[in-house]
């Protein structure tokens, strides 16, 4: 199926490997210009090798940093079409293991207000130009809290009501804006967690990157100009929730 964004410009946020990798490689087959960012100059400029995108060196893990990347894409590009908001996720933890509230400031920071900076630069471009796709990575634990991610869980279930509020917002404006929710997949995250126990996901096996990176690059894509204000689980079935 040819998605229909060949030419388009995209910025992808945290993808020298795993889900961003996946989902920059995906685009880049499609046609779509792209530059992609990490915080290890020559794992990034691996990574942008391999897909022929636009390495450019960020840490997106601060609203500064969010903010600046999205600035330098956009310079790199001639423009900007696509937003793919993504980043590494706080550590694991309980309520009980977590005793400074301004561990939560944290992990706002780099799992909610990260994003938002990036889209605070990204929308007066797109809405200008009546067409841009956002598209969030953020996790099945918006639905259904993980043991143990108490500080993920919290953040990124505020920035799935800003993407909400935002998708309604923007709509006129030609702009679509939705959110991913991978469940496990087969990354360095999942690994380094120690999570790659299967036994809740009706598929019986771990997603791949690349499966999650069609699923992205398909909601960027024309046929996907009607999607706007969804969160979507990518998850092998995990969800077990009506919604």
């Amino acid at each position: 199926m040819d998605l229909g964004i060949s030419g388009r410009r995209a910025a992808v946020a945290a993808a020298s490997r795993g889900l961003g990798f996946a989902t920059a490689r995906a685009l880049a087959g499609e046609g779509v210009q792209v530059a992609i960012c990490g915080r290890d100059a020559q794992a990034l400029g691996d990574a942008a090798q391999q897909i022929g995108a636009s390495p450019i060196v960020a840490d997106v893990s601060t609203v500064e940093g969010a903010a600046a990347f999205v600035r330098a894409a956009r310079d790199e590009l001639g423009g900007l079409d696509i937003l793919v908001a993504n980043g590494g996720g706080p550590p694991p933890g309980r309520f009980a293991d977590v005793s400074d509230p301004q561990e939560y400031a944290r992990a706002f920071e780099l799992s909610c207000l990260s994003t938002i900076a990036m889209c605070a630069e990204a929308m007066p471009t797109m809405q200008a130009q009546q067409w841009g796709r956002v598209v969030a990575i953020t996790s099945i634990a918006v639905r259904q809290p993980i043991p143990y991610l108490i500080l993920s869980n919290t953040a990124r279930a505020g920035l799935t009501g800003f993407l909400k509020t935002l998708a309604r917002e923007v709509a006129p404006d030609g702009v679509t804006v939705n959110s991913l929710q991978p469940g496990f997949h087969d990354t360095e995250r999942l690994r380094s967690l120690g999570a790659a126990d299967t036994t809740g996901v009706p598929a019986g096996r771990l997603g791949t990157a690349a499966e999650f990176g069609a699923v992205a690059a398909f909601v960027c894509s024309e046929h996907a100009a009607f999607l706007t204000g969804a969160a979507i689980p990518v998850d092998g079935g995990a969800n077990g929730g009506l919604q």
